[in-house]
């Protein structure tokens, strides 16, 4: 299986599918897409209007992964389940955050 993310020169840039109105906010693992695809699997209580869905995304992807909301940036995905979320810090540090999310379906 590919990891839902990879590193960049500022980060990791992360794919998600993300599905709102969740009893509870939480990252579930890894899924892969019918085309093979791995994306980070996420879900938030709030509903996908006025993008309040991917502003809970965003505060959920920075509480996992230890960085400020304003490091994380919605590159694309705006209106769909499917997300490219970009997370500004330290590469090998995210790296290794980022691993322990795709586990995190694992248990």
């Amino acid at each position: 299986m590919s990891r839902p993310w990879s590193v960049s020169t500022t980060g990791v840039i992360v794919e998600v599918r993300l599905t709102p109105r969740s009893s509870k906010d939480c990252v579930e693992g890894v899924q892969t897409l019918s085309d093979g695809r791995s994306v980070l699997a996420a879900r938030v209580r709030a509903p996908p209007e006025d993008g309040r869905a991917n502003e809970a995304l965003l505060r959920l992807l920075a509480a996992t992964l230890d960085v400020r909301v304003s490091d994380c940036i919605l590159k694309s995905g705006g209106k769909s389940r499917l997300k490219v979320v970009s997370v500004t810090g330290n590469p090998d540090e995210l790296s290794i955050k980022a691993e322990s999310l795709c586990a995190a379906g694992k248990e």
